[in-house]
């Protein structure tokens, strides 16, 4: 394994030497101290992945010293040395925050194992706080791209949100980054350094959501081989997001309700109920509320997600951010595919920005790398730009409405539009409604109304 830094201290010079010439032997780079004066000039002088100290020797013992590691070296472990084998001695070191206890006379094969896995441990610490610290600067708010007025609104809704630990619901169309947000609100919380689980609650089969999420007890049906922890436990202490939260089915609606009110989840097959410390992030493109009015989502739970709400704007509604975002992704895409020889000219963006992006900045990013791509260089030209990109339409356009030469009926208008919207569902009153943008029973009225019947 790769050479580590390690720390011998021990009153017996000996020994001391013993395990410096073991160690070396192995490659390793040894420092050697009598005492834990000594050791702590050591450690604040040379930085050490392990150090290795005996529990008794004159002064201060190594137990003070383990303390004073953990605290000042926090990725630093501590093996202990011991002649006095007894349960109380290890039961102490190890709740003091030491890696493993040797018992003297040492058998240096156990040993040096002991300190290559104290190594490996040390290292994947230092690789998880990099990874947490990359992380963190990906996903911060000021790595969100854009400085629209609609978009800092909503950061500074988040960030505040993010310093407590109240339920929130990320509300937005499909592809406005609702989980990057989500994560956002993690990375700047007091939770950051603890696990941040993501469930997509239409993405997993209904028959299965409930095991994912909460999991089983060996035996509580056939398969049950063995525990499962759920990925709401997996996440004892961090932050769960929760996906698409509006396909979840309402017979576990009621489990989740359980879980945000007290705490605490039920597993399949159990008897007694597990409590979690869990922070709970919601997104979904749907219309929560409205759903909630209509029966199709619980009531309460809609009051307990929204405790503090957050609409993420379409980018339509970001005009402002289109030409910022479509530089962010082009630089990426050519980094991605090699295509340095490749540019695109400042008199193609406003061609970016007069399209509606119904797929929103997913849909953006997509068409950024086909240009990337396909295009034959040495600069993008408009042929090289998706041909619905280039053809600006208006609502009334794509709605292809002929305004009559002499009078309109309104009442007309709104009944061929209800129509219309039936037909495009085959007659599913509630995505209709969601998609003419009204409440289930305001849809049926009008439909009453104008005597559309339900067939």
């Amino acid at each position: 394994m790769k050479p580590g830094a390690i720390l011998v201290v021990d009153d017996e010079k000996s020994l001391r030497r013993v395990v410096q010439v073991q160690l070396e032997q192995r490659g390793h780079r040894v420092s050697t101290a009598e005492n834990v004066a000594e050791a702590l000039v050591e450690l604040n002088r040379n930085g050490f992945e392990v150090v290795v100290t005996d529990l008794r020797m004159p002064g201060r013992f190594g137990l003070e010293l383990l303390k004073d590691v953990r605290r000042l070296y926090s990725r630093t472990q501590v093996i202990v040395l011991t002649a006095f084998a007894t349960v109380e001695n290890a039961v102490e070191a190890m709740q003091a925050g030491a890696f493993h206890y040797v018992t003297k006379p040492v058998n240096f094969n156990e040993l040096i194992l002991v300190v290559e896995r104290a190594l490996e441990h040390s290292r994947l610490m230092e690789e998880v706080s990099t990874l947490r610290e990359t992380l963190n600067e990906k996903y911060g708010f000021e790595n969100i791209i854009g400085r629209s007025g609609a978009l800092m609104t909503v950061l500074d809704i988040a960030s505040r949100a993010a310093r407590s630990s109240s339920t929130v619901l990320i509300e937005g169309e499909t592809g406005t980054g609702k989980e990057l947000l989500a994560r956002a609100i993690h990375v700047n919380s007091r939770r950051k350094d603890e696990p941040f689980v993501t469930v997509n609650c239409g993405a997993i089969p209904k028959d299965l959501l409930e095991s994912e999420l909460f999991g089983y007890r060996k035996g509580a049906f056939t398969g049950a081989t063995d525990n499962k922890r759920g990925r709401v436990e997996a996440c004892d202490g961090g932050t769960l997001f929760l996906d698409e939260i509006g396909e979840l089915p309402l017979e576990l609606q009621v489990k989740l309700l359980r879980l945000v009110q007290e705490g605490e989840i039920q597993k399949i097959g159990a008897l007694d109920p597990v409590k979690v410390d869990v922070r709970i992030v919601a997104a979904t493109h749907r219309n929560l509320r409205r759903m909630a009015e209509d029966g199709d989502f619980r009531e309460d739970l809609y009051y307990r997600l929204a405790v503090i709400p957050v609409t993420v704007p379409p980018l339509r509604e970001r005009v402002e951010d289109i030409a910022v975002l479509v530089r962010h992704f082009w630089t990426r895409s050519l980094q991605k595919h090699g295509r340095d020889d490749l540019s695109l000219p400042d008199a193609l963006l406003p061609l970016f920005s007069r399209y509606h992006w119904p797929g929103n900045i997913r849909e953006l990013e997509n068409v950024m790398e086909r240009i990337v791509v396909l295009s034959r260089g040495p600069a993008v030209t408009p042929e090289d730009i998706p041909e619905f990109v280039r053809r600006e339409q208006s609502l009334l356009d794509s709605l292809q409405i002929e305004l009559p030469p002499n009078r309109i009926s309104l009442e007309a208008v709104e009944k061929e539009l209800i129509v219309r919207a039936l037909e495009r569902y085959d007659g599913n009153q509630t995505k209709a409604a969601e998609y003419l943008d009204l409440t289930r029973k305001t849809l049926i009225y009008r439909m009453e109304k104008h005597g559309i019947r339900k067939e």
